[in-house]
Formats: structure tokens, sequence, C-alpha cells
């Protein structure tokens, strides 16, 4: 989503903020639209980045928008799946697309006005741990000798590592041929090193892809079109299927720290 929208709204100011109306459960928005509005009008929009996985809309003034898509949150430029899931509106001035939304089906997701202070305390290391493009190889080794949870388990806590959802968890994991249910301090180096290594192919390769759109289709990019990362899953949601690396025994679903895990029980023993 970032990339989808960085060249459309940075530079551009903000002319306007709208609450749009929604008859379903409300998203967070902090402060109120009134407090936003105040501080937020006519301001410019510097920069737009992700940290782990939120995006961060920062202003000329120092405060930031972060906004947390969770599980069906879209950041869009273009028309939404839907009107009536939109939840908040940044009207734009200048040349370009004149809006940039927040469309959320489940109104899980997020909206908060941060000063520089406040997002030091929620983006920094006490609230979220290194991002997982940027960990070495040495940063892997401690974090995994630091915790005797399952390496599936570990990888999804966003205090340990920032940045890795539950479905590129399971696809690094088999890409490294690890099982999910391996406890993280027993991992041997050379397969922690093969898991460093296939973190960094799987997310760019997701980036590159611009995510996975399910049979849900509730994942969009910035232009309300589907990812095309789905094409590529080896495990995730496979369930039954022959494992397309090894094409041995079909791949299996568990369910850890309630989420779905799915593997091959040949490629990763």
């Amino acid at each position: 989503m970032v990339r989808g929208i960085r060249a459309a709204v940075e530079g551009r100011r903000i002319a306007g903020f709208s609450r749009c109306p929604c008859r379903c459960r409300p998203i967070a928005l902090r402060p109120s639209l009134r407090s936003i509005q105040s501080r937020c009008e006519g301001q410019t929009l510097l920069a737009v980045r992700r940290r782990a996985k939120r995006i961060v809309l920062e202003l000329s003034t120092g405060d930031a928008f972060i906004i947390e898509p969770r599980m069906t949150g879209l950041v869009l430029l273009a028309d939404p799946p839907d009107p009536e899931h939109l939840r908040f509106e940044w009207r734009l001035a200048g040349k370009g697309p004149r809006s940039l939304w927040f469309w959320d089906r489940r109104g899980l997701g997020t909206v908060r006005l941060l000063s520089p202070a406040q997002q030091a305390e929620v983006l920094g290391p006490g609230f979220l741990g290194p991002d997982a493009l940027e960990i070495t190889i040495e940063g892997w080794r401690t974090l995994c000798c630091n915790t005797a949870r399952p390496i599936k388990v570990a990888l999804l806590d966003q205090k340990l590592v920032a940045g890795i959802g539950n479905l590129y968890a399971s696809e690094i994991l088999h890409l490294a041929g690890i099982h999910p249910q391996r406890r993280a301090d027993r991992l041997k180096l050379k397969q922690i090193e093969r898991m460093g290594e296939c973190v960094l192919s799987v997310l760019h390769e997701a980036i590159l892809h611009e995510g996975s759109t399910l049979s849900d289709g509730t994942y969009r990019n910035a232009l309300n079109q589907a990812g095309g990362y789905q094409n590529a899953h080896r495990v995730y949601d496979r369930e039954g299927e022959p494992c397309a690396t090894c094409n041995g025994p079909p791949i299996r679903r568990i369910v850890q720290a309630q989420r779905s895990t799915f593997f091959c029980p040949a490629c990763q023993r």
C-alpha cells in the first residue's frame, strides 16, 4: 500500500478531512475529527513510509498519521470495493487524486494522529521489534535464542520482529525447510541463516507482487486492484494439495496462537 500511494500524495497539501458515514462497527480514530482538522488542515504530506504493518504519513509539522489496517483495512486512491465501508478521507489540494481513503470492512483498523514524542513511544523498540527487512543474521540468532516459543509463533510477535504477517510466516518457514512447531531456541545456526535469507526473499517477492488477494477478495492495492502474490503461495491456504516443492504428501494445516499454519510434513520435518 505504501508504494501505491507514495508518488501520488507526497508533497501534497491537505485541504480537509471527513469521517465517512458508516453504519458498521466504527474504526478507532484518535484524536477527535475536530482536533485533527485544527492541527492538520493546510499542512503538507512530506513522506509516506512503512513501520512494520503500519502506514505512516509524515506531516510538515512533525506530526504523523499512523494507519493500522489490521485484518481488512485498505488505503486507497481509487474507488473502494464498496462505499458502505469507507471510514476516513484525506482531501488533497493540487494536481493528482483528489482524495486518499481508508476503507475497512470489519472496522478493526485504526487511524491515529501522533506527535513526534508519541511516535517515538508507540513505534519505538519498546513497542515494536526491529523491521524484518533490516535484521542481520546475528540479530536473528539473538532473537531465536531468547525465546522457547515455536518459531512460527515467534515470527508473529511484533514486539520481537516487526512486519511479518501470518501468511508470510508460513511461506517463509516452508521455503527455509523449518517445521513451524520447532522451538525457536533449538534452531541450528544454519537453519537461522537460511530463515533470515528466506524472510528477505518472501517479503521482497510479496512487495513486488503488491501482496496477496485471497478467495475472500478483501485485500486490494491502492488502485483497488488485486495483488498477485497469491499465485506464488507454496503452502498457505493449500491444505490437502500436493506440495509444490517436493510433490510429496499433501499440505497440512494446524492452529498456532489462534492462527492457521500451513506446512509440508516432508519438506519441514
